[in-house]
């Protein structure tokens, strides 16, 4: 087997962590020696342990002089929790020969101090391999710490002309049950979920994660609502106690209108949901402070679901940095039907929204189409 060999194999590792790992990255390491893989080992977050020590673990004295590979560069200091000593540390201890990494750690507190050190000690280095591939894995990650912000991951469930519920409002089920699995599947690998106030009027969702795999922390609940319109008896308020739920809001300008607000948030936040008020623009909640909210909370990803409006507004303030569409082989038509975008829209093609690197997979009957806003149009950090 070659490096890449190697590093594709820590790159499967590391996938292993999908969910247990945030606000840290996804990391995958085994030990070679003489040819053979005497040593694997992926991070989680609440196992105190990064992914080369638990490889290191396992090789025991096998890695003296042995190689060491991993999709991302060895960190050398313990991190804002100091929960961990640097793997730096570990590997020179165990007399590694060789550290092969797919790339740098983006994170201004490692950025290439771990290799130097590496080198300082003797150990060859070689970086590189597989970049592309150690980078996509851990997009969330990367975009977070280039832009201080959650990584935004728009998902919309429509049918083959755009629409995600008919004139009348009825949208279950436009999708199939293979889609809706793997809509599931992706919840399950982000930090929060967030929807907008008509939504939850509408269809009165949990919003939960329901593919009954392990995480190392609830999905967060958020739920855009201006007018702190979220009825008392919905299902996101009455599991608040359960699964954290954050309602974004405005205080309103008018005194009666004033009083009425601040009597709903003392109910709600009586029955435990979190109510955080934030500036609106042009009587909209201003999104970035949403996501900057979410940030001071270390949560690095969020995925968007609902509605219409809600995906017009990440979109229109460049704020999506991944897009997912699932496609019935539907057609709804009307005029009055729900588009899945909806906003003003725009006034000639050349301000569309193009995406970059699109892939189409089949669910059951339907296609997941998947791309990256271009760079030209987004701020989308490395993705």
């Amino acid at each position: 087997m070659t490096d890449l060999d190697y590093l594709k194999l820590t790159l499967e590792l590391a996938a292993d962590g999908a969910s247990l790992v945030s606000p840290n990255p996804l990391v995958g390491s085994i030990v070679v020696n003489n040819g053979q893989v005497v040593g694997r080992g992926y991070y989680r977050f609440d196992d105190l342990k990064h992914a080369e020590v638990w490889a290191l673990e396992e090789a025991g004295p096998r890695a003296l002089g042995a190689t060491v590979y991993t999709n991302l560069e060895p960190c050398c200091h313990r991190g804002p929790e100091k929960r961990t000593p640097p793997c730096v540390d570990a590997l020179i201890k165990a007399g590694v020969a060789r550290v092969v990494a797919s790339m740098v750690d983006p994170n201004p507190s490692v950025n290439g101090c771990g290799f130097e050190e590496l080198l300082r000690a003797g150990i060859a280095v070689t970086v590189g391999g597989h970049e592309r591939e150690a980078k996509r894995l851990n997009e969330k990650y990367v975009s977070f710490v280039a832009n201080g912000r959650p990584f935004v991951h728009l998902k919309l469930a429509c049918s083959l002309d755009g629409r995600i519920a008919t004139q009348t409002g009825v949208s279950k089920w436009i999708t199939s049950e293979e889609s809706r699995a793997a809509s599931q599947a992706l919840r399950h690998e982000y930090d929060a979920i967030l929807a907008g106030i008509k939504t939850i009027l509408k269809d009165d969702p949990l919003l939960s994660d329901r593919t009954g795999l392990p995480r190392h922390r609830p999905l967060g609940r958020v739920v855009l609502d201006g007018a702190l319109r979220i009825p008392l008896e919905s299902r996101l308020v009455r599991t608040a106690r359960e699964l954290p739920v954050m309602v974004f809001t405005a205080r309103p300008t008018l005194t009666l209108a004033d009083d009425e607000w601040a009597n709903r948030r003392v109910r709600l936040e009586a029955l435990g949901v979190e109510v955080v008020e934030i500036a609106s623009i042009d009587g909209q909640l201003d999104l970035r402070a949403v996501l900057a909210k979410l940030a001071s909370r270390r949560m690095i990803s969020l995925i968007v679901e609902g509605g219409s409006e809600v995906a017009a507004s990440f979109l229109n303030d460049r704020l999506v940095d991944k897009v997912t569409f699932f496609y019935a082989p539907k057609i709804i038509g009307g005029r009055e039907a729900v588009p899945a975008v909806g906003g003003r829209g725009i006034g000639d093609l050349s301000e569309a929204l193009n995406l970059t690197d699109v892939e189409v997979v089949r669910r059951g009957p339907d296609w997941e189409v998947t791309g990256y806003p271009a760079k030209e149009r987004a701020e989308v950090g490395d993705g």
